[in-house]
């Protein structure tokens, strides 16, 4: 009423003002009647809403249902690489010209198949020479023994003395020492010529071919040794990813609780995994590896799981996700992902109050479970919450609330399959 009042004498005011100044002639006629219209309307308007509430639109029509209540998994997921079992370098042992390729780029190979031949006839003939020597040295050794059994008649009737015997003697084992070296000569250069073929170490496939027939191959384990090839192992396959600290934690007291120790909580779990375009975790692994102590930098552990890759469709060097059970199976509530709303700082839901007005609760989101999102904390079983029309409502708005059933998927989640199981 007071607002009302200020508002009525300040018009007046004015039309008092405009009629003062009518009659001394500063104000043109015309002019003082339209600011004394306009006054009235003014003030006929404003005595109109003085006192009216404002009018309140329909109740906003949303969707609302109670949450789902089923058992689930929660899974743990992770970005990996997968790396070859056996992964080997082909460098030659000994140097020579390459003579042959026997096999071609890209082809699967089998641990002993011949790959290469270096040129063996310089080897040939090393062999040939040390098998000369050690015949060479065989002879000196079986005329020396006959010496000693000439001179032993001899140094018995005292013709010779015992030092020319012990000469004679010490001639045998040196010609028996230099026979055993011609040997060791023999079995090395018998090995480097074997060295010329060069065969697979393990099974696998072969990378391309770094020398095409014609070129010097230089052997050793020096950064100038000739690199032929690469072979990496298909199957199986491990893919490496890291665990970061809480969850490396929460595996080990799952173990524990489960009776085993800290290691075996973690190795042997089951894990899914999946490629970048697949949907789902449609292969299953077996955790082997777990490092023996966190990154510093990154706080991490590395983990390894092994899986079959019998078809070949995991390539080392690509990339997976893996997806390791958080926990064992538990009763969760469930809400479509449309329900949850967030601003800056929360994420929330907006429940159906008993008087039909909206109330906003903050909640604790979880994983995806078939579809639904997991709600941790902010909401009971009991509560009619929100899911669609969301965008419509404000906290404390009456709602015209339509209610229905969330319908979940009856799908049950091995380590490969869906995220949720089924009792």
């Amino acid at each position: 009423m007071r607002t009302r009042t200020i508002a009525v004498l300040g018009l007046v005011s004015i039309a008092a003002v405009a009629s003062v100044l009518q009659a001394a002639g500063a104000l043109p006629t015309g002019l003082a009647a339209f600011i004394a219209s306009g006054v009235e309307q003014a003030k006929g308007k404003g005595g109109g809403q003085v006192g009216a509430r404002p009018q309140q639109g329909p109740p906003a029509e949303v969707t609302a249902s109670q949450p789902a209540r089923r058992p689930v998994i929660e899974w743990d997921e992770f970005s990996g690489r997968f790396e070859a079992v056996d992964q080997v370098e082909l460098r030659a042992r000994v140097s020579g010209y390459l003579t042959e390729t026997h096999v071609k780029d890209g082809q699967d190979v089998r641990s002993g198949d011949l790959l290469f031949t270096i040129d063996p006839r310089p080897f040939e003939r090393a062999v040939a020479l040390s098998q000369a020597e050690l015949e060479q040295a065989k002879v000196r050794v079986a005329n020396a023994r006959l010496d000693v059994d000439r001179g032993r008649p001899l140094l018995d009737r005292k013709v010779i003395s015992e030092k020319t015997f012990d000469d004679r003697e010490s001639v045998v084992r040196d010609g028996e020492a230099q026979v055993k070296v011609a040997e060791a000569r023999l079995l090395a250069a018998e090995l480097d010529l074997s060295y010329t073929r060069i065969t697979a170490p393990v099974s696998g496939r072969l990378g391309r071919p770094g020398l095409t027939v014609g070129n010097w191959v230089s052997s050793g384990a020096s950064i100038s040794t000739t690199i032929l090839g690469s072979i990496v192992s298909q199957d199986p396959i491990q893919i490496y990813f890291d665990v970061s600290e809480a969850n490396a934690l929460k595996y080990k007291r799952l173990g524990v609780v489960d009776g085993r120790s800290n290691v075996e909580a973690m190795k042997g779990m089951t894990v899914g995994v999946a490629l970048p375009d697949e949907t789902g975790f449609p292969h299953t692994g077996r955790l082997d590896f777990v490092d023996n102590r966190l990154d510093t930098g990154t706080a991490t552990l590395r983990a390894r799981a092994l899986l079959e890759n019998k078809h070949g469709l995991f390539s080392p060097g690509m990339f997976g996700r893996v997806r390791i059970s958080g926990e064992g199976e538990r009763t969760a509530i469930l809400l479509p992902d449309e329900a949850v709303g967030t601003d800056q700082t929360s994420r929330f839901v907006y429940v159906v109050g008993d008087d039909g007005m909206a109330q906003r609760r903050s909640v604790l989101l979880g994983p995806i479970a078939d579809g639904l999102r997991i709600i941790r904390e902010g909401v009971s079983p009991e509560d009619w919450v929100v899911v669609r029309g969301v965008q419509k409502v404000r906290p404390g708005q009456k709602l015209a609330v339509k209610r229905e059933p969330i319908r979940v998927s009856d799908a049950i989640a091995p380590a490969g399959g869906p995220t949720t199981s089924k009792r």
